[in-house]
């Protein structure tokens, strides 16, 4: 009987440890909200992008962002002189407009926006001739679209569709998605990545002309995966998986402990 009291309690106290680590894990998300500023994707799905956002073309003409959307819009979201993984996410977009069965210009346009308001409208132009050489088979000329624009109306449209970016030195650290809009500029999806498959563009621009959002499939990996700044390229979390593995094992642990005591508990009774 003793023996069995000391293995109770020995559980019992374990049970403790591991609910009040929990507790104070719990605790601590509550006190400590991830802050919206910080760099990285805020999905804004089923969102409108601003109204009044004016940009200049790689054609120096000034326009709406907004008025110009008549048709499913691939946003990129880059800079221009970028060192780093702008140019690969662009090499992505003219690999899968390559490759998709959809015509550029009249199924879907690609919008191209810098976030840098010191970037001009002839390095738009430069950019778009480059990337252009990179379509095979299609006539980029009027389908993808180069911008510019000032500080207010970048902020506005980051704001507006949830791309946070920082400025350290010379260079902008940030993150790397299409955003995909509706013809009335509806936000309906959000692809992730450098590389992109030409059925996940097709499903997104099939959606976002019945104005139908949808969730974003890879969020476990945007969760595993975190962007370095010094490296510019996203790196494996291992602190991050490692601690949700842990905490899982323990709340299984937890689950077992007591499944036992009450079992244990009806057996005596």
């Amino acid at each position: 009987m003793s023996l069995n009291i000391n293995k109770l309690t020995i559980g019992n106290f374990f049970i403790f440890i591991i609910v009040f680590i929990l507790f104070g894990i719990s605790l601590h998300a509550q006190e400590d909200p991830p802050k919206q500023e910080e760099l990285g994707i805020y999905e804004q799905l089923d969102e409108y992008i601003p109204e009044d956002l004016t940009f200049v073309n790689q054609d120096y003409d000034t326009v709406n962002l907004k008025a110009v959307i008549d048709k499913p819009t691939v946003l990129v979201l880059v800079y221009y002189e970028c060192p780093g993984i702008c140019s690969p996410l662009l090499e992505g977009v003219a690999e899968v407009v390559s490759r998709t069965d959809m015509e550029l210009g009249k199924d879907y346009q690609v919008f191209t926006v810098s976030f840098n308001p010191a970037e001009t409208p002839r390095l738009a132009g430069d950019k778009k001739k480059n990337y252009a050489k990179l379509v095979k088979n299609k006539d980029v000329s009027e389908g993808w679209s180069y911008f510019v624009g000032d500080s207010a109306s970048i902020d506005q449209l980051l704001n507006g569709v949830g791309f946070k970016v920082k400025k350290v030195g010379k260079d902008w650290i940030h993150p790397t998605a299409l955003i995909v809009l509706s013809p009335d500029g509806k936000i309906t999806r959000y692809l992730h990545g450098l590389e992109f498959l030409p059925f996940d563009l097709k499903m997104a621009v099939a959606e976002a002309q019945k104005g139908k959002s949808g969730p974003t499939i890879n969020k476990v990996l945007r969760y595993c995966f975190s962007y370095d700044p010094e490296g510019k390229t996203y790196v494996f979390n291992i602190t991050k998986i490692t601690g949700t593995i842990i905490l899982s094992l323990a709340a299984i642990l937890l689950l077992v402990l007591i499944f036992k005591k009450r079992k244990k508990q009806t057996k005596q009774s």
